[in-house]
């Protein structure tokens, strides 16, 4: 364990800093998840825009690099596009 306020300080930050990063990928693998098994193609252009937003959202606040996002986000199209 840290002795060091600043180290202490570092420490809980992480922490939170993790717990939000969580948050924001899982909202990815559940968008993504939906976007999988939604049959209706109406719907499935509202989740990609929602997903591309999703993932857009993430990069901004630095969770994950954007040529990882670029990687999803030509996915989803896949996913839209085929059948």
């Amino acid at each position: 364990m840290a002795n060091i306020k600043s180290a202490k300080k570092r420490v809980r930050l992480a922490e939170e800093d993790r717990k939000r990063n969580k948050g924001i990928k899982t909202r990815i693998k559940n968008i993504t998840r939906k976007l999988k098994e939604e049959k209706d193609p109406k719907k499935k252009e509202e989740l990609l825009k929602l997903a591309y937003s999703v993932v857009d959202k993430a990069v901004k606040k630095k969770v994950i690099h954007r040529n990882t996002a670029a990687r999803k986000k030509a996915q989803f199209t896949r996913l839209v596009k085929a059948k």
